[in-house]
């Protein structure tokens, strides 16, 4: 047989074909895991491949063409709970190649890219895939309760308290300190402000008391402008409560106003020489009483904010022992912001400037006395402990 007749021969038989197709690139397996913020899906590929991505949304899809690629098997070993991909499903694109469909529970980001054959691991194709619109962290209300401050404005209503010599009224002054001491307060983190009387009304004695218990104070604050018989008596004075009491504070006070004589039988003295029965509702208008320890702590915190900003009547806390509704588990505390029967006290209380800065002594010194004492579970002991951790 002639060479030509041979090759002809081999050249038909069915066991001899050349292989003039080349064979698909081959998407051989799929992994699927999760990796910091992101999750991260690959193919394994049996050599290179051009692709192409978009998404659709109602529903939400993200769309993966391969051409020229093949499917070797199926995605059903992928455990796709909690993930954002709810399925994965793959067809024939007409032109040749795979399509491959991702089912999101929500819009997702992709970044997707393809890495060359590298210690031992073939082509893949490298899906990364994000939520997509990340939110701004919100910052959780911290669990810790505010410090709630009771302002007690004296008097009101059909009690003017203190008269000046122009008729400057004590409840119209120390309603004003106290609203702007109020205002600061409710804008400090932290705290939170209940006003025994926000216009001119008469609250009684008890009934100031009863407020205070009700909103479970962890401070009172009597807001008050002194008057004595001797009018060159000027400055600002803090009481605190005593210990001792007395089965009537009224009568008792009422009796000895005149000599200065202990008030209900209190363990210091309280110097009433420039003193008028006003006083006695000055005094009587303190609604309950307090751990003495905490009291004077706190006083001594609001007269030493008070010193840089007017005359000190007194440069010590002055303690009396009343027996006027006590409320032995909240630190008390009587401000006298001035004496309205002093010409020069009286010209300053009426001013708004000076008003702001009594205020603003007074929020400095319940500031100072709650950082160094601030209440179990409270937004203020809460960041200390966050501060000492931080150090």
């Amino acid at each position: 047989m002639h060479r030509r007749q041979l090759l002809s021969l081999l050249l038909a038989s069915p066991v001899f074909t050349l292989p003039f197709a080349v064979h698909a690139t081959q998407i051989r397996n799929a992994r699927l895991w999760r990796s910091n913020d992101k999750l991260r899906l690959v193919f394994d590929l049996s050599g290179a491949v051009s692709y192409s991505t978009f998404s659709l949304n109602a529903p939400e899809r993200l769309i993966i063409d391969l051409s020229g690629a093949g499917l070797s098997g199926g995605f059903s070993q992928l455990a796709l709970a909690n993930t954002g991909i709810t399925a994965i499903r793959s067809g024939r694109l007409n032109a040749g190649g795979t399509r491959i469909v991702l089912d999101l529970a929500q819009p997702m980001q992709l970044n997707s890219f393809v890495l060359p054959p590298q210690d031992g691991q073939g082509h893949r194709l490298v899906l990364d895939l994000s939520s997509g619109a990340r939110q701004a962290p919100v910052e959780k209300a911290h669990p810790k309760r505010d410090i709630i401050v009771v302002v007690d404005p004296g008097h009101g209503g059909k009690d003017p308290g203190a008269v000046g010599a122009k008729g400057e009224r004590e409840k119209d002054v120390v309603l004003a300190i106290s609203q702007l001491l109020a205002k600061r307060l409710k804008r400090e983190k932290g705290f939170t402000v209940k006003l025994v009387r926000n216009d001119d009304f008469f609250v009684p004695l008890r009934k100031r008391v009863e407020i205070a218990r009700r909103y479970k104070a962890d401070m009172f604050i009597s807001v008050h402008a002194d008057a004595a018989p001797r009018l060159t008596a000027s400055g600002a004075s803090v009481y605190a409560l005593s210990e001792g009491g007395a089965t009537s504070a009224t009568a008792r006070f009422m009796a000895q106003r005149e000599n200065g004589a202990d008030l209900l039988g209190a363990t210091s003295l309280l110097n009433l020489k420039d003193k008028d029965p006003m006083l006695a509702g000055v005094i009587l208008d303190m609604s309950m009483s307090a751990t003495l320890a905490a009291s004077l702590q706190l006083g001594n915190a609001v007269l030493g904010s008070l010193a840089g900003i007017t005359t000190l009547h007194q440069k010590r806390v002055e303690q009396a022992g009343f027996a006027v509704l006590k409320s032995p588990d909240v630190p008390s505390i009587l401000v006298e912001t001035g004496f309205i029967s002093n010409v020069r006290d009286s010209q300053r209380l009426v001013t708004a400037r000076h008003q702001q800065a009594i205020a603003d002594g007074l929020f400095e010194g319940l500031q100072r006395y709650f950082q160094k004492n601030p209440p179990i579970n409270s937004y203020m002991a809460w960041a200390q402990e966050q501060q000492k951790g931080q150090a």
